[in-house]
């Protein structure tokens, strides 16, 4: 059996290349912004076996030690996720929560699992209101408000419980000696809290942990967190209950209720919480299922609505570097996103309209028939199920962080997790047990009503605030055909819908498809990725009618491929992704 690794190579300055075909520099992978920990990746990697990718060599590695064992892709995502919030704390952690997709080998079925964090049962839908108006974004992060029930020790333990094969406390022994031994800082880690400190700094744990004596923790230091491995030890001896209750809950709850800006997090919320099972929300496109998460993830709403708008149009003829192509992605994504702004957020508190119905979707693919950007778009009019609601546009911003995890095991078993604490570093409030607070709850609308009509993702006690995560499981004749995700706030969805077509339409392989350069149009401006190809079509796309933005555009996604028996994946070279393929 054969084993490679592919690891996205550190470059001490942005790699600026000459603008050839988008397909072409895919397939030389070259990406910018290495200051951040990106590099590049030349070729896939491959395995007749199983593969783990993830967003750090460490956490990627805690999970090939599962798999080479022989346990299922549930429990490496735990060895997984406990690595990754020890190395890369800044994006998710146990603080947080997740969406899981599990394609299960045996049964054929696929299911997904909700570990979505919730409102405080104190909530009110003007949380994040003073005098009357919206909050700034950042003054609502900042502290104990903005901080939602975590889920993501559940979500570990529930799939487990499901599919998990190894022992349990097995799966924490490797993080635990890297607490207590010590990691090397990543270059990436380092930026970030270089770029945070000022906000690090208002929370006294967090600061000494990532400013020791006022300075930002350095780039290749040795950094410990014993009381992250005491955390991982009370959960390998007690499952998910010793974080939900006990000792490590009431530092939680301490933590929020004791910061400079108080938060209504309370033990009666992290007892109650609990991991839903929702059915797959599965979109076709060129005769395969693109299957995720449903709401209170518009992930998968939202990339099968962009999907299903360019079903009619031959995008593989048109090619990666077609205008045309993008200006089809563009206005799709315009149409989607104006859908999601209205109608998506958690079902369990707002009923949502049948956003997928395939006549609704032809009729509004029709948009896309002219030759110019649209000049206006407008959430259209889909069908219910119930009496239609009338609903305003929401208002709550998300911005990029995250991590995310694809799996595919011996077995055939796949996962494809996103996991978050929301922005980076989220609340910036550490607990006494070593890891992060989630900022989740920013992610409801500020406003509670738009023109005096109730907005579907305003704020409610226990309700789940909508999220742009969007693992993905595609599925072939039954089967999975590739596995993706990536973080990147409301951007994830334009960095999927683009990957699966540059996969389905455009026949490339997943480390093509992950460094393909990024175009994205969620309202606005049209998001062309900064040194790289992209920059060719900003003359073309602002011909076309958009105004064009060219920015960083720092994706993390993640992907496996599965052909026949050959696994082929791939790690997005602007981070520091690590896939491990055996």
């Amino acid at each position: 059996m054969r084993s490679f690794i592919a690891l996205a190579l550190i470059a001490g300055s942005p790699v600026l290349a000459p603008l050839p075909a988008l397909a072409q520099q895919a397939a030389d992978a070259v990406a910018p912004e290495a200051a951040t920990g990106q590099g590049a990746v030349t070729a896939p990697v491959t395995s007749d076996g199983w593969m783990v990718v993830a967003a750090n060599p460490l956490a990627s590695e805690a999970g090939a030690e599962v798999l080479r064992a022989g346990g299922s892709a549930a429990d490496a995502m735990i060895a997984v996720q406990a690595a990754l919030g020890l190395v890369e704390p800044q994006s998710s952690g146990l603080g947080g929560g997740a969406f899981l997709v599990w394609y299960d080998a045996e049964t054929g079925e696929v299911t997904t699992l909700d570990g979505r964090e919730t409102a405080p049962r104190d909530v009110t839908p003007t949380l994040f209101q003073k005098d009357g108006e919206p909050m700034g974004f950042f003054d609502a992060v900042v502290g104990g408000l903005s901080v939602g029930t975590p889920g993501t020790p559940m979500l570990m333990e529930e799939a487990h419980r499901r599919w998990g094969t190894a022992n349990w406390a097995s799966l924490f022994g490797g993080t635990i000696a890297l607490a207590e031994d010590g990691f090397a800082v990543s270059p990436r880690l380092a930026a970030l809290v270089a770029g945070d400190a000022e906000r690090l700094a208002t929370s006294e744990a967090a600061a000494d942990y990532f400013l020791p004596d006022g300075n930002p923790i350095a780039e290749g230091s040795t950094l410990t967190n014993p009381a992250y491995a005491q955390t991982l030890r009370a959960m390998a001896e007690g499952g998910a209950d010793a974080f939900y209750t006990g000792p490590i809950a009431e530092g939680i709850v301490a933590t929020v209720r004791e910061a400079a800006q108080p938060g209504l997090l309370s033990l009666k919320d992290m007892a109650a919480y609990e991991v839903i099972e929702r059915p797959a929300t599965c979109a076709p496109y060129r005769g395969a299922e693109v299957c995720g998460m449903g709401p209170p993830s518009s992930g998968a709403l939202t990339v099968g609505q962009i999907l299903g708008l360019l079903e009619p149009y031959d995008m593989a003829a048109l090619g990666a570097d077609s205008p045309e192509a993008w200006r089809l992605i563009g206005d799709a994504s315009r149409l989607a996103f104006a859908d999601r702004g209205r109608y998506m957020a958690d079902t369990d508190f707002v009923p949502v309209p049948r956003l997928l119905d395939p006549a609704y979707l032809a009729d509004r693919a029709t948009l896309l028939d002219g030759d110019d950007a649209l000049p206006e778009v407008a959430p259209g009019t889909p069908p219910w199920d119930h009496a239609a609601l009338e609903l305003g546009d929401d208002q709550s911003i998300e911005l990029p962080s995250t991590s995310h995890i694809s799996i595919v095991d011996g077995q055939g078993n796949a996962l494809s997790m996103t996991t978050t604490i929301e922005n980076g570093f989220g609340s910036r409030l550490m607990t006494p047990g070593g890891f992060l607070l989630n900022n989740e709850l920013t992610d409801f609308s500020f406003a509670t009503h738009d023109e005096g009509r109730p907005i579907a993702n305003r704020v409610e006690p226990g309700k789940r605030p909508r999220s742009s995560m969007a693992p993905t499981i595609v599925m072939k004749d039954g089967t999975p055909n590739l596995v993706v995700g990536s973080p990147g706030g409301s951007r994830i969805i334009g960095y999927v819908a683009k990957t699966i077509v540059a996969h389905l339409d455009w026949g490339l392989d997943p480390q093509e498809a992950v460094a393909l350069p990024h175009l994205l149009n969620r309202f606005g401006a049209y998001d062309l990725e900064e040194g790289t190809s992209a920059e060719a079509l900003k003359a073309p796309l602002e011909a076309l009618g958009y105004e064009t933005d060219v920015r960083a555009l720092n994706s993390g996604l993640h992907a496996i491929a599965i052909d026949g028996g050959t696994l082929v994946g791939g790690a997005d070279p602007r981070r520091e992704g690590l896939a491990i393929g055996e």
